[in-house]
């Protein structure tokens, strides 16, 4: 609501200021002042609405890299003056250094070349194809763990931001009144403790909210795509939204499924068959790692360690879940 009035106030700004100079200076006629300055203020808004898709880093870059570009050409320029010259060669050729050596200069520093820092010392651009990578923690990551064991194993590396949103539902999880949603908070806050403490790791909290957006996976999409990073959860449904709205999204699920070990159909495997499934006659098993094996045509055999053949596996970002019968 902020930002609305802020952009509103600028227009009206411009707008009177049109007025003024129309009315006061005479430029041109009060209306036709008030005119212009609306259409202005308008334009400088829009322009700012498209700007908020392109990341600071990279606005700094081209002006730092524009402003090189002007200060070269204009070196240049004065190395013209040496030379005899008549004005009409002189000012072609000043045209030609300022357009080539701003493109030059806003190229190189949109790359960060490597040797950019030895024309200007202690100045170095990060290269944008070898940016730092950014990685946003969601809640229910936190809260589940293994995200501490995985980013110990460095797998996963880095620049770690926590938004400061993420730590107040925490919080708000932690003091709940139910027992297990308290008992889960407290574990997530303990699992955040320990990813700070990781020697190798760099984490941040980001200060940045946005209180017009009530819903948290809704402020987490705004900001990854904010600061262009990518979200780590195992949300299957802000893993869903995050996709649709083009942020790169880690699902912790996927990747623990993708290191289950791989079964394919034809193959045996020894379970025990442990309760009813959902269909008539089936019966359902467990693997170590959690996975769910149906068993066709095998109520009849609960409570026994049966030997079956595995006929289909499904495989999706919720789990994996095989299909068997069992052996003759």
């Amino acid at each position: 609501m902020g930002i609305i009035f802020l952009r509103l106030f600028f227009i009206f700004v411009t707008s009177f200021c049109g007025y003024y100079l129309g009315k006061v200076i005479g430029f041109f006629s009060p209306l036709k002042g008030l005119g212009i300055g609306f259409l202005l203020g308008w334009g400088v808004v829009v322009l700012e609405i498209m700007m908020r898709k392109i990341s600071l880093r990279k606005v700094f870059s081209v002006i730092f890299g524009l402003v090189l570009g002007l200060v070269s050409a204009k070196i240049f320029s004065w190395a013209l003056e040496i030379f005899s010259l008549s004005p009409r060669v002189g000012l072609l050729l000043r045209i030609v250094f300022m357009l080539v050596f701003a493109y030059l200069g806003i190229m190189i520093a949109l790359k960060g070349k490597e040797d950019f820092n030895l024309i200007i010392p202690y100045v170095k651009l990060s290269p944008q194809n070898q940016r730092e990578e950014i990685i946003i923690l969601d809640t229910s990551v936190i809260i589940d763990g293994r995200i501490a064991d995985i980013f110990q194993t460095r797998f996963i590396g880095g620049k770690v931001v926590v938004p400061r949103f993420i730590l107040k539902e925490l919080q708000q999880i932690a003091d709940s009144q139910d027992h297990l949603r308290r008992t889960r908070g407290r574990r997530g806050l303990d699992i955040l403790n320990r990813i700070r403490k990781i020697p190798h790791l760099e984490v941040r909290i980001h200060e940045e909210d946005y209180p017009d957006i009530p819903e948290v996976d809704a402020k987490l999409v705004k900001l990854a795509k904010s600061i262009e990073a990518r979200i780590l959860t195992n949300d299957y449904n802000l893993n869903k939204i995050a996709e649709l709205q083009g942020v790169t999204v880690l699902n912790i699920n996927d990747l623990a499924n993708a290191l289950k070990p791989v079964v394919l159909p034809g193959e045996t495997m020894t379970v025990r068959l442990v309760k009813e499934g959902k269909e008539y006659n089936q019966a359902v098993a467990y693997l170590d790692d959690g996975t769910m094996v149906v068993v066709e045509e095998a109520r009849h055999l609960l409570g026994k360690t049966v030997e079956i053949s595995v006929t289909s596996v499904l495989q999706t970002s919720a789990g994996r879940m095989i299909f068997g019968k069992v052996g003759k």
